[in-house]
């Protein structure tokens, strides 16, 4: 008899026999050698949630009791969340009934509870890794390996983060950090696309992630700059003068100097533009001006 199709597992990429692999760039995602892992109860899934982020990290018992009930716990909050430790071991055990001690992938330690960091792999670790990995092509100067690192890294998500747990406020700090760490991931990854030449490819994905972020400034950047090379001068300046009415309106503040100098670059086609990156200040951008005319 043929093996029915298993569900997708966003982080099972050949670990070893007896791991847990948990996906939070997204919908929550458990499974354990492939099979799922049922974790259905809003709490029961906050409290996988944030042993998951903190997998090799023990997580304590005030900290569970701040996201499950913030500052009004029920009188029975200790047994309670006992009680949501033990399903949770409970659906462990079920997904693999052959596997001796699974339970203790979920151990319970002096102060708060731990998943065993050798026993549990999250798409979030690896997120991390191959953004750092990303990060350090993209600073040793090599723009095509740090491309393929971060765009591996982006492409797993699977929307945003945690998206169908409920949160309370510490996995609310820690949705918001993801999402700025992916944020970040996509910056670099263009960053290193646009000294690779890829400016027209661009194009379509930096309209739709600057529509998206109104006021952030380095992306704004990166699109004026990909359509000032892809011979779109009057769209870059007003990509410009978009974000300067947004800032002016929301925040009463201009565009940064690195910003307004670039608008200047733009104006005056400054030959400075072909290699320009946005981390550069706007001294570092006088001097590679500087370099280019000498």
């Amino acid at each position: 008899m043929s093996e029915g199709p298993k569900r997708y597992d966003p982080v099972n990429t050949g670990q070893q026999s007896g791991q847990l692999s948990v996906g939070l760039l997204g919908s929550l995602s458990v499974h354990l050698d492939g099979a799922p892992v049922a974790a259905s109860a809003p709490k029961q899934r906050q409290v996988l949630a944030l042993l998951a982020l903190n997998a090799g990290r023990i997580v304590t018992v005030p900290t569970l009791i701040e996201e499950l009930w913030g500052d009004r716990p029920p009188r029975s909050h200790a047994t309670t969340l006992q009680t949501y430790v033990l399903q949770l071991r409970n659906a462990l055990a079920a997904a693999d009934a052959d596997r001796p001690g699974v339970r203790q992938i979920l151990s319970t330690r002096h102060s708060g509870y731990l998943l065993e960091a050798d026993a549990c792999t999250t798409d979030v670790s690896v997120f991390e890794n191959r953004v750092r990995a990303g990060r350090a092509a993209s600073e040793a100067g090599d723009h095509r390996r740090a491309s393929e690192e971060l765009r591996q890294a982006l492409q797993l998500w699977r929307g945003p983060a945690l998206v169908d747990v409920r949160k309370g406020s510490v996995l609310e700090i820690e949705a918001v950090s993801l999402e700025e760490s992916r944020l970040g991931a996509l910056e670099r990854r263009i960053e290193s696309d646009l000294a690779l030449g890829r400016h027209a490819d661009l194009l379509g994905e930096l309209t739709r992630v600057v529509a998206r972020n109104a006021m952030h400034e380095n992306l704004c950047a990166y699109l004026m700059i990909a359509l000032y090379r892809a011979g779109r001068v009057g769209r870059s300046l007003e990509a410009f003068r978009r974000l300067r009415s947004v800032l002016n309106h929301e925040l009463g503040v201009e565009p940064c100097p690195r910003l307004q100098n670039l608008q200047a670059a733009i104006l005056s086609g400054d030959p400075a533009l072909d290699v320009w990156s946005v981390s550069w200040s706007p001294e570092e951008f006088a001097a590679h001006r500087l370099a280019r005319a000498s």
